[in-house]
Parts: structure tokens; sequence; C-alpha cells
């Protein structure tokens, strides 16, 4: 992959890991309730799951461009406008704020990583996104393992690192969300727009 590319692919990952979701709320919540070293199993769960959310998008694209390149054109242009979509969404969504129903209780990591794993796994916006996603970034001239190894953990780290900073932040960021979450929303639906609606025209 192209330096330039990785890079437009990261900040795509960094918008997409800050914006509202199921996976960034669940770290802030058990941030807050649990404290950011135990928050750490919901983290790891969580990244578990999007690698195979990952690689099955990612070997059910390359499946389908080996019977076809005609096919990456159409799985572009597809998730080209479902990105400016969900980018609209995003810019439209309410800022992310921390429940406080959960109880509070002494847990242990297994069921922590048990509920990071589960809500990355049954998020369907997460294999809509990566289908529509990764076929802006996957070279069919180039082995897809390699390919996949890059993207995912590219993703997964920057994924981790975000759910950190928000674990680690519950106390603080709470406030901070209110004020500039709505403006921080708009950002990373404005990213989305324009990596859907540019990603497509590359030759």
């Amino acid at each position: 992959m192209q330096l330039e590319l990785w890079l437009i692919y990261l900040i795509t990952c960094v918008g997409l890991s800050l914006s509202p979701g199921p996976n960034g709320l669940l770290a802030l919540t058990h941030g807050a309730l649990h404290g950011n070293r135990k928050t750490l199993f919901t983290i790891l769960g969580g990244a578990a799951g999007f690698t195979v959310v990952i690689a099955l998008c990612m070997f059910g694209i390359g499946a389908l461009i080996k019977s076809s390149l005609i096919w990456l054109t159409i799985l572009k242009w597809i998730g080209g406008i479902y990105l400016v979509w969900l980018g609209i969404q995003v810019w439209r969504s309410p800022p992310i704020e921390p429940t406080t129903h959960i109880e509070s209780k002494a847990v242990n990591g297994r069921w922590l990583f048990r509920q990071g794993l589960l809500a990355s796994l049954t998020n369907p916006k997460a294999l809509l996104f990566f289908s529509a996603f990764l076929p802006q970034f996957i070279d069919p001239d180039r082995g897809l393992v390699l390919q996949f190894i890059v993207l995912a953990l590219t993703f997964v780290v920057t994924e981790c690192f975000v759910e950190y900073f928000l674990a680690t932040s519950a106390s603080r960021i709470r406030h901070w969300l209110r004020n500039i979450g709505k403006a921080f929303n708009r950002v990373c639906g404005g990213i989305f727009i324009a990596i859907g609606a540019a990603l497509p025209l590359r030759t």
C-alpha cells in the first residue's frame, strides 16, 4: 500500500474510532465504572471482534475481486455512496455520553472481554462499514493476506488507543463531550463524506 493511501486510511480509522459507536460507549462506561486497567479487557475483546469482522469482509471481497475486477469498481462506488450516507448520519448524531444505569460491581476480565467482543461482533454497522470501506484500499495485484495484516492492525491499534483514552478520561471527558461533542461529530462526518466522494474516483 502506498504511504499516502495508508495515511488516508489511518485518518479515516481515527475518525471512525472517535465517532459515536457501541464500543466507544462501552469503553467510556466501563472506564467510569471499573477503572481503566480492567477496561483493557473490554478493549481487547472489541479488538478481537473487529479483527474477525475485517477478515470476513476483506476475504469475502477478495473472492469477488478474483472472479472479476469489475466487482472492485462496483464495490468502490457502492462503498463510496454508503460512506457519504454514513458521514451524514455521524454529522447529525448526538454526542456520545456515558450511561450510568449499569450497576457498578466487581467484575472479572472474562466478562469484560466478552462484552467488548459481542459489542463489535453484533454491530451490523461495522460489517456494513468495512464492506464499503475496505475495497477503497485493496490492491488486487498484491497479496491479500499482507494487506489484511496492515489494514486490520492499523484499525485495531487505532481503536485500542482511542478506547483506552476514553476509558482513562471517563471521569473528565463527559463535560468535554457535552461541550464540543457535536462539533467533533461534524468533523468525523465530514471526513467520511470526503473519503466516500473522493476514493471511488481514484484510478
